[in-house]
């Protein structure tokens, strides 16, 4: 069985969870405590030596970093609706990809790092301004179409989701982007969606 390391906090190891989980994907969660630094022991090192969660492993296969995870899945069980393979459905996806891992991540990503995990070390005031650049894209590209690329979900909308529906816990504002908290709503009805703390699922008559 697919055997998932994260932690419980972590909206790269919750990218994770939700894919297998919208794949209709078994798996085992194993918790890797951040907080005692389980991420620097040998044992987990043998796994990541980057010392980052998540780390899936499938069979003989072991893969860390979400993104990478996400485009694993995808083509493992997903199909060609999560990831095509044409070169241009593959490009836009992708360019979701890197998105996530440069200005969600400077931007929403930090800011919730900054104050939920204490990080000082992070610059605050660019981190907001990272986070108003990008959910500015994200709700001019909303506003016409429901998906971020092909119109339908795609790991681009896996990859990018955590980060922005977490950014209340950045003390991000969403209200100013009414395209964005319709898109995040969309992803919360997705058949097996499953939710995370500071991203509830929705409330089912």
């Amino acid at each position: 069985m697919i055997q998932l390391y994260g932690h419980e906090l972590s909206g790269n190891s919750y990218k994770a969870k939700l894919m297998l989980s919208l794949l209709g994907l078994e798996s085992v969660w194993i918790k890797v405590d951040l907080l005692k630094g389980a991420r620097k022991q040998p044992e987990f090192l043998a796994l990541n030596p980057f010392g980052q969660v998540p780390v899936l492993v499938d069979g003989e296969m072991v893969l860390a970093d979400a993104q990478a995870i996400l485009v694993y899945l995808a083509r493992q069980y997903g199909g060609e609706s999560w990831l095509p393979l044409d070169p241009e459905g593959m490009s836009r996806v992708m360019r979701w990809l890197s998105t996530t891992a440069g200005e969600v991540r400077q931007g929403p990503e930090s800011a919730r790092l900054y104050h939920l995990f204490k990080a000082t070390s992070i610059n605050l005031e660019r981190a907001t301004q990272k986070s108003e650049f990008i959910l500015t894209q994200l709700n001019d590209r909303l506003a016409e179409q429901n998906w971020l690329e092909l119109g339908h979900p795609t790991i681009a909308d896996v990859a990018v989701f955590p980060y922005v529906a977490l950014a209340p816990d950045g003390k991000i504002d969403l209200t100013p982007y009414p395209n964005v908290l319709a898109w995040i709503d969309r992803i919360k009805h997705l058949p097996g969606f499953v939710g995370m703390t500071g991203i509830s699922e929705p409330v089912t008559a």
